[in-house]
């Protein structure tokens, strides 16, 4: 009879125990054998250092719920090439199981481990991956990646939804291997320092509770209330996807019971995540330079003014309301509503004229929910850049934004509490209103627009020209 196998699973950016085919390999592998099975996570100094201290803390609290669920974890930290090395010999282990990583770095550093494991007799069988079809899979006809997102989009849908989620591993029924030392949870990931943002509640019985919610008060609604972010009535998913704490498998079998417009342009929501992550496995030279080539010869403004506009965006004291607030509300909750992620960035770029890199650093070190693929290329696509087709003469009006998506003023007033006492004519443009209405003893005082849209928006259209015609 052969010896009982160990196994390792391999958690990173699937933080569930909920539609997991790498953990039911890899415990079905030890099961088999009657071996066990190694919950491991391991803090990556690669991932961990460029991570901001939001989104930390929200990564160590989806562990620590991965474990209150019933999952002895096993936390080092280390480059994971080494620490898996070390921790295979140490329990015998004949396989390492993990989800796919499609990044650019985490193909790199999968590559690297399965060579490194493969010299010690162990195999890494990467299994499934954080998105409803895996990148590279959707193609033309002809072969090619798509780069366009509505064609791709109907390809995308031919198959998607008929992939359904797989069921729940119960922890208690598990052969877990207890007897490893490691470094705690809190330990392993470090202490957070300097976060001030209120996050969401994580783990995957939270997300469990969002998607309730987001059924029972907004699905149906979804495609007539999404762009207002007053009404709150998105799904608020974002950062559960972000660690894997739900499958967007999961979400689109519950939006598959719910007929109408709603579900469909929230399917049409994964699909945006499904395509950029395809876009990002063909080019991963896109996380840091243009899409479109001929865009990166664009001039941006540098030096001491271009900073003092860009402090002054990102700590939202631009002088439009509407900007303002989206800024704002990152700062206080570590997340932004999307359509107000599109006006923020376009008023960066194309009133600022700044590079969408900066912007795009700044929502990576602050955004709970920071995915480089859909961080990138959403700010790429705002920026004229990207996968858009004719998207150049595209500049956002950040007073029209706000009057047509807050025409009440009430998502400015939540994040501007000094302009909360303004009618809703003035709440947009508060340079219009009386003094007396702006500097009454006492109230915080808001400053002048830093620059004037119009102006801005003439210069931001003759440097895309200018490109354009240089680049043919």
């Amino acid at each position: 009879m052969d010896a009982p196998v160990n196994t390792v699973i391999w958690f990173r950016r699937d933080l569930r125990l909920t539609d997991h085919p790498a953990l039911d390999a890899a415990v079905a592998a030890a099961v088999r054998s009657g071996g066990r099975v190694l919950a491991l996570f391991i803090a990556d100094p690669r991932l961990t250092i460029p991570s901001g201290s939001n989104r930390l803390d929200h990564l160590r609290a989806c562990l620590e719920a991965l474990a209150a669920d019933g999952v002895p974890l096993v936390v080092r930290r280390g480059d994971p090439a080494a620490v898996l090395a070390e921790i295979v010999a140490g329990i015998g282990a004949s396989a390492v199981y993990c989800s796919v990583d499609f990044g650019p770095y985490g193909r790199r550093r999968d590559d690297r481990v399965a060579d490194r494991l493969r010299a010690d007799g162990c195999d890494l069988h990467a299994v499934d991956s954080p998105y409803v079809l895996p990148p590279g899979t959707v193609r033309k006809g002809d072969g090619s990646p798509f780069k366009v997102f509505t064609p791709f989009s109907r390809v995308w849908a031919q198959t998607a939804l008929s992939h359904a989620p797989g069921e729940r591993c119960r922890p208690g029924d598990v052969p877990w291997l207890t007897s490893v030392d490691h470094e705690g949870i809190a330990s392993g990931i470090g202490e957070a320092v300097g976060r001030t943002a209120a996050l969401p509640v994580a783990g995957e019985r939270a997300a469990a509770e969002r998607l309730k919610h987001f059924v029972r008060h907004h699905l149906r609604t979804y495609h007539e209330v999404r762009n207002l972010p007053a009404a709150d009535a998105t799904s608020r998913l974002s950062a559960d996807l972000k660690f894997g704490v739900v499958h967007p498998r999961q979400l689109l079998a519950v939006a598959a019971h719910h007929p109408g417009e709603g579900a469909r342009v929230f399917r049409n929501e994964l699909c945006w995540r499904d395509f950029y992550a395809d876009v990002l496995w063909h080019r991963p030279e896109t996380a840091r330079h243009e899409f479109d080539d001929r865009m990166a010869s664009m001039h941006h403004d540098t030096g001491a003014e271009a900073d003092r506009r860009f402090e002054a965006w990102r700590t939202g004291t631009t002088g439009y309301p509407f900007i303002d607030a989206g800024m704002r509300q990152l700062l206080a909750e570590g997340w932004m509503h999307n359509r107000v992620r599109m006006a923020v960035a376009s008023f960066l770029v194309k009133d600022l004229h700044l590079d969408w890199r900066r912007g795009a650093r700044w929502f990576m070190k602050e955004l709970v929910d920071g995915d480089l693929a859909s961080n990138q290329h959403g700010w790429q696509w705002t920026a004229g850049t990207g996968t858009d087709a004719a998207p150049y003469f595209r500049v956002f009006n950040p007073i029209t934004q706000g009057r047509k998506f807050d025409p009440d003023g009430t998502y400015i007033r939540r994040y501007l509490p000094e302009l909360a006492h303004l009618d809703t004519n003035h709440v947009h443009q508060p340079w219009l209103a009386p003094p007396t209405l702006l500097d009454a003893p006492g109230r915080a005082t808001y400053p002048p627009p830093i620059v004037e849209h119009l102006a801005e928006r003439d210069e931001a259209l003759a440097r895309y020209r200018e490109v354009r015609a240089d680049g043919g």
